[in-house]
This record gives structure tokens, C-alpha cells and sequence, in this order.
């Protein structure tokens, strides 16, 4: 019988009260002798939001196929079957659950085993109290990691603003886009929003998340018509190692970094049908199966999907399905265009002149009555996004859409300005990195993506 360790209060107490921040985790533990069951158990039930145990890998596969559970402590020494070689059938059926293995045995070879298996980590009985939470504390700290640099890398704009904020203007027709986000917020109903392109689809999907009792989690965006029809199954759902060529290695899909938080389908109607019919599934049975595996995953997801077409057109013609379109559009939401809240330019305009001169390094400059009334006239069929990119060519080349010339910029006044305008910017940019790097050329250069030649040669023309 293998010793339980104890809790030493004296030692460990103080060690323990840094090993908070677990509430929302969920922990698994699969070891058939009670006794360590239940020490561990009274050690992380206070700590986390859930913690179950069994005593066998059937058991253990049964519950997996009901819940997500963020770890496992798996202990090799089970009944039929060793915990490293069901470890393995679990990696091979896509389930990636991080898994603390512990064993009464010193054996190298089952932790070379249980590390190539997949193991998050390897502990040896009997251990003491501040070892299996180091260990675990480890695991989530490594998962948080790599949920957040994925989150991070799928960042369309890093400068976005979080709840109804980020909806800059008060135009009636915003109010009710702002009351309604803030109702939807409170509920987990399902979303499609609708609208032209760039009236701020995603912003308005931010704000439900940001603003919902899910906002510690991550909302992951995905814009389904930017992927490639065969491998957007494997981008949403993951798949499992040699499950189609290429696939080298298992990989965790969209879902699964969005656990416990929001997925955000951006141009929806884009999905290919057979995809369409997964997906259903999914939203129905909450639970999804990575490509080439054999059993299904329980996901806690929020889904809130976005489309700039006529959905309604598209299923009469056949290409989206019906069921799927009425499972979406539990609650539609529509973002009006731009020359529906006219009211909304001035601040607009203004916040994007700030949020723009601070990343292009270039001085603040607030709209003039002059500007904003040609903008103001004009009728910005690409919505904020086409005002955003054109203020960012004002701020450089002091120029805006001619409203007269359907919004093209006349030769006259681009070349009265752009030589130098150009020229000003780039100076201004780059004597502002090469003060950051400390006067360091070669540290400048490498931030800039030039070479250190190219970087002396203009500080030489600019006499710096």
C-alpha cells in the first residue's frame, strides 16, 4: 500500500495561500486506491470549481465523454490497465487534456513513456502537498500560456475596445445596438449578427463577450470565408496525428481555446455545407470530434456568428441550410451602415485620428468643420472601416474622399503633399524607434525590419 501523504500544517499552509486564482478550473482524478482519492480531493475540491474521481480508465473514459475537465491526475498503477498506455489511446482519440501522471515506482523508462505520451508532468509517490500543486499550478499556467499567445496571434486589432464602448458614437440608431448588446451580454442564447461590411459585426460580438459573465475566458474570432474549405474542419475542431496528410502531430482546434468562453464565426454563410451539418451538431450536442478521431469532446462554448448576406436568400438557393440558419439566428442583431448614423462621423472621425497618430507615430490631429463636412457628404459604402482607413490617409497625406469624384483623391492634391508628407512620417517613425532602442542602430533596425545600413544612411541624410 502506497504511503498517502499527509498536510503539514505547520510548513505548507503559508506555501498553499499562493495557489488561489483556480476557482473555474476542473480537475479528474483516476486512481483506484481510496485513500489517495480522497487526500487529493480534500486538497483541490476548496480550490477549484469542480473535482471528480474514479478509480479506473473505464470509468475515467465514461466521464470524460459527459464533461471537459481541464487536468488529470492519472495514476499508472490501475487495474487492467496501465495509466502511460491509456494515456496514449486518449492522445490518439484527441482528447488534450493536460495530465499530471503519478507513480510508486522510480522507473525511467515509464517517464520517458509517460512524457512521449503526452504527459504534462511526472510525480513520484509518495509526495508531499506543495509538490502535486506546483505541479498542477505548472499545467494551467502552461495552458494559460498557450491559450493566450493563440488568442493573441488570432488578434485582428489589438487596439479594440472592450463592451459597448468600443461602439463610438450616440446616434439613435446606435442606442438600441448598445441596450441590446447589454441585455444579450446576460443570457447564453446564441447571436447572429447582420449587416453590411465593416459596421463593426465583431465589435458588437466583443462586447456580448467582454460584457457576460465569460469575459475571463477568450473570445477567438475566425473569419470562415479567409480559410481554405479542406482544412477549415481541422482550424475549428482539431485533429488527431496522421489523421490526413501533412498532419504531423495532434492539434487543438478553435473550440477548444475558446472553452468556457466565446467563438466568434465571422462571414458564417461562407461555410461549406458539409460543414454546415458538423456544425449543427455541434451547437445541438455541444460536443465536437477532431478530425480522425473516434469519440467526441464535450466543449462550454458560446457561439456568435456574423454574415454580411442575405441568409434567407442563400438557404432558399441551397447554400445554407435551413436548420442551421434558424439554430444561428436564435436572436439577430443588425448593425446599421454608416449613412444610417451620419450623427456618428465627428467622434468617430476624432477617435480614430487619436487611436491612428499614436501607432503611426505621427502628431494628433483633431477634424476640422472643413473635413468633417466632406465627410459628411460623402457615402462611405465600405462603412467605419473605409472612414478608418481614410483618416489614416489623411494623417499621412492630408488628403479625403471627394465625394464629387466617388471618393478618389484628385493627382493635384496627393502631389502637393505626398513627397513630402512620406518622407516626414518615415523620418518621424523611425528616430522615434531608434530613441526607444536607446540609440542602439542595430536594436533600431531590427524593430524596423531594415538593415543597419539602410537605417545609417538615412540618419546620415537627416544629419542625426
Amino acid at each position: 500500500m502506497t504511503t498517502v501523504p499527509q498536510i503539514n500544517t505547520t510548513n505548507d499552509e503559508p506555501f498553499l495561500e499562493a495557489f488561489g486564482g483556480w476557482q473555474e478550473r476542473t480537475i479528474l482524478i483516476v486512481d483506484d486506491e481510496p485513500g489517495m482519492r480522497s487526500f487529493l480531493y480534500r486538497t483541490l475540491v476548496s480550490r477549484c470549481s469542480r473535482v471528480e474521481s474514479v478509480e479506473s480508465v473505464e470509468e475515467a473514459s465514461v466521464i470524460l465523454g459527459l464533461r471537459h475537465f481541464d487536468l488529470i491526475i492519472l495514476d499508472n498503477s490501475l487495474p487492467g490497465k496501465a495509466g502511460v498506455d491509456w494515456l496514449q489511446e486518449i492522445r490518439e482519440l484527441g482528447l488534450h487534456n493536460d495530465v499530471v501522471l503519478i507513480t510508486a515506482f522510480a522507473d525511467l523508462e515509464i517517464a520517458i513513456r509517460a512524457l512521449r505520451a503526452g504527459a504534462s508532468d511526472f510525480l513520484l509517490k509518495p509526495f508531499r502537498v506543495n509538490q502535486i500543486l506546483s505541479a498542477i499550478g505548472r499545467c494551467f499556467d502552461r495552458a494559460q500560456l498557450r491559450r493566450e499567445n493563440f488568442v493573441l496571434r488570432r488578434e485582428l486589432d489589438s487596439h479594440v475596445a472592450l463592451g459597448v464602448d468600443g461602439l463610438i458614437g450616440q446616434s439613435n440608431a446606435l442606442q438600441p445596438i448598445r441596450e441590446a448588446i447589454t441585455r444579450l451580454a446576460l443570457v447564453p442564447s446564441t447571436v447572429l449578427i447582420t449587416g453590411e461590411s465593416g459596421t463593426g459585426k465583431e465589435i458588437a460580438a466583443r462586447a456580448m463577450h467582454y460584457l457576460s459573465n465569460r469575459s475571463g475566458n477568450h473570445f477567438v474570432p475566425i473569419n470562415c470565408g479567409a480559410v481554405a474549405p479542406e482544412i477549415i474542419e481541422s482550424e475549428l475542431f482539431g485533429h488527431i496525428k496522421g489523421a490526413f496528410s501533412g498532419a504531423a502531430s495532434s492539434r487543438e482546434g478553435l473550440f477548444f481555446y475558446a472553452q468556457g468562453g466565446t467563438l466568434f464565426l465571422d462571414e458564417v454563410a461562407e461555410l461549406p455545407l458539409a460543414l454546415q451539418v458538423k456544425l449543427l451538431r455541434v451547437l445541438e450536442e455541444r460536443k465536437i470530434r477532431p478530425v480522425g478521431a473516434e469519440r467526441e469532446i464535450p466543449v462550454d462554448v458560446r457561439v456568435i456568428a456574423a454574415t454580411n448576406r442575405n441568409v434567407e436568400d442563400a438557404v432558399r438557393d441551397g447554400r445554407f441550410r435551413e436548420d442551421l440558419y434558424y439554430r444561428l439566428n436564435v436572436v439577430q442583431l443588425h448593425m446599421p451602415p454608416l449613412r444610417e448614423r451620419m450623427d456618428d462621423i465627428p467622434a468617430l472621425a476624432s477617435y480614430f485620428s487619436r487611436q491612428l497618430s499614436q501607432q503611426l507615430g505621427v502628431p494628433a490631429r483633431e477634424p476640422d468643420n472643413t473635413l468633417l463636412a466632406s465627410m459628411s457628404s460623402y457615402a462611405w459604402p465600405g462603412n467605419v472601416r473605409e472612414l478608418r482607413n481614410a483618416i489614416e490617409r489623411w494623417l499621412i497625406l492630408g488628403s479625403i474622399p471627394d465625394a464629387a469624384s466617388g471618393g478618389r483623391y484628385s493627382k493635384a492634391e496627393v502631389g502637393k503633399s505626398i513627397d513630402e508628407s512620406l518622407e516626414a512620417v518615415e523620418k518621424r517613425h523611425m528616430l522615434k524607434v531608434l530613441s526607444e532602442a536607446g540609440g542602439s542602430k542595430t536594436e533600431a533596425a531590427r524593430r524596423l525590419g531594415v538593415s543597419r545600413k539602410t537605417l545609417e544612411r538615412k540618419c546620415a541624410e537627416w544629419n542625426v
